[in-house]
Formats: structure tokens, C-alpha cells, sequence
């Protein structure tokens, strides 16, 4: 499938959202995803780790019962993504989401050295919006927020609100 950037989103956050009421951070992603729905955007890219990667695949894919005409794609950094992976619910929970997705879009084969960089710049680089949730200035999301801001993609940062919402 090819992607149209101009009705396109993607997503990227922390793995960890301890402390974090995450029914909360979900009705904020849904308000936010509706507003860009309803701008005309399309199709949404999830990057398929734990955290909010997960929170917003599961929230894609329940707006998606409303709206049938949006799209679910999991850009993926390697087919054994989760080879690492221990938790049983979180193995299933990915099983799900592969199983609900519109389109699976593996950008490499195998882990790899910059393979979570190299997913992280597909998905901006297919996007013109893209809705974090960053807490801190370190790590794979403040790069990937840096490459879209550098990229002149518009960001949107839940986390920012989160924390002034005290919920996070």
C-alpha cells in the first residue's frame, strides 16, 4: 500500500508508562485522533513495542469501528522484534495487533544496531503529523521527535499534557 503523507499519522512514546493512568492517556490519544480524523487523515502508524506504541494501535483500532475508512499500519523494525519479549500478555497483545492491522510494514530482517532508528524515520518520513508521548529530552522517542520536528512534521506531544493533566 502506498501511503499518502498528507493524511497519514504516526505515533511514537516510551515503553514504560509506569505511574501513568493509562485510560486517561487513552481518552486524550481518542480525543486527538478524532480532531485529525475529522481534518481528513487516513491512516495511522503504529510501531508495534510495548507502551504507547500499544496504547495507540489498540485505540486506532477501536476508533476504527466508527470510522471504516481509517487504517492501522505497524511498522515494524524486524520480523523477530519480539524474540526478547517475556511477558506473556504482552506477546498476545502483539499477536492481536498483527492480526487487526490494515498493513504490516517490516523495515528490516533482523535486530540490528539503529533497526528501531531506521523504523522510527519510516514512519516520520510517511507522515506529516506525528502524536508523542515524551516525557524526557533521552531516548528513541525524543530522537524520533527531533527527526520530525528537523523534518518539518507537525508534533504533537501528549505527554506534555499528561503531566500538566496529572495523570502521568
Amino acid at each position: 500500500m502506498m501511503l499518502d503523507r498528507n493524511v497519514t499519522v504516526c505515533f511514537t512514546g516510551h515503553r514504560d508508562l509506569n505511574g501513568c493512568d493509562t485510560n486517561a492517556l487513552c481518552e486524550l490519544l481518542r480525543k486527538t485522533i478524532l480532531i485529525y480524523i475529522k481534518r481528513g487523515y487516513k491512516n495511522f502508524i503504529c510501531g508495534g513495542a510495548v507502551g504507547f506504541d500499544s496504547v495507540a494501535a489498540q485505540c486506532v483500532a477501536e476508533i476504527r469501528k466508527e470510522y471504516d475508512d481509517i487504517k492501522l499500519i505497524l511498522a515494524l523494525p524486524c520480523r523477530d522484534q519480539t524474540s526478547k519479549w517475556n511477558s506473556i500478555e504482552e506477546l498476545a497483545f502483539y499477536k492481536k495487533m498483527l492480526g487487526v492491522a490494515d498493513e504490516v510494514v517490516y523495515t528490516g530482517v533482523m535486530y540490528s544496531k539503529g533497526c528501531m532508528h531506521l523504523r522510527n524515520r519510516y514512519m516520520v518520513d510517511n507522515s506529516s503529523v506525528c502524536i508523542a508521548y515524551k516525557t524526557s529530552g533521552r531516548g528513541g522517542t525524543a530522537y524520533t521527535c527531533r527527526y520530525a520536528e528537523k523534518s518539518g512534521i507537525e508534533v504533537v506531544n501528549l505527554g506534555k499534557f499528561a503531566t500538566q493533566l496529572s495523570f502521568c
